[in-house]
């Protein structure tokens, strides 16, 4: 029971310290999958990569409603390798209902897509995704890929440059490697202006104070 009680301790005092490493502002989402096994891997590359929250937009009772019945439920925590128990996941029942919410509280979209074209399409590596400041990034369904819907609501179509004879790959190692170039982006603009708002503050407390002259 003591080593139990250490062990959750540890864990905790672990979230805590890696919580300056999460990319704020940042949400993945994950439109009607088909596979929870999908499911499981897109959320532990959340948590893994230090993505803020996951949505999983699907009508489905395999994802159930509540979070906390969420990380009860043993079939996704086995998916997930726990991971569940330590991200937050949210889910909607509807794409509408889901890109309505986003944009509500002000996030941009971006999709995924191998071979859909939208508005704007760009390879993975050469968009700047620091440029917006509250972003979710869109998984499609393992068949169909993303929705029409989700896609002319989006601000650009991300593609992941292939080389090989096979051109597409499942949606955990898309999602993998997707959110692993977006996260470093945005951790390294977050490094960088945590840095530079340090400086300002120490510049300020080292510099001499102003002197009165007088006529």
């Amino acid at each position: 029971m003591e080593e139990n009680k250490k062990s959750k301790t540890s864990l905790r005092a672990k979230a805590d310290k890696i919580k300056d490493f999460r990319c704020k502002n940042l949400i993945a989402v994950i439109e009607y999958p088909t596979d929870l096994r999908n499911i499981g891997t897109i959320i532990r590359n959340v948590n893994a990569l230090g993505v803020e929250k996951a949505y999983v937009v699907t009508d489905d009772q395999f994802v159930p409603d509540d979070w906390q019945e969420m990380r009860g439920r043993r079939a996704l925590h086995a998916v997930s390798a726990s991971a569940i128990k330590w991200s937050f996941v949210r889910k909607f029942h509807d794409t509408e209902s889901c890109l309505g919410h986003l944009e509500k509280k002000g996030f941009v979209s971006v999709v995924t897509s191998p071979h859909t074209k939208g508005r704007k399409n760009v390879i993975l590596h050469e968009a700047d995704y620091t440029r917006y400041k509250k972003l979710a990034v869109w998984f499609g369904n393992e068949g169909i890929g993303i929705s029409r819907l989700a896609l002319e609501r989006s601000e650009l179509c991300v593609n992941i440059p292939m080389f090989g004879i096979i051109e597409s790959l499942n949606l955990g190692t898309s999602s993998g490697i997707v959110l692993y170039e977006i996260t470093r982006q945005r951790r390294e603009f977050q490094n960088k202006l945590k840095a530079k708002i340090a400086a300002n503050k120490s510049a300020k407390r080292t510099a001499p104070p102003a002197t009165k002259h007088l006529a």
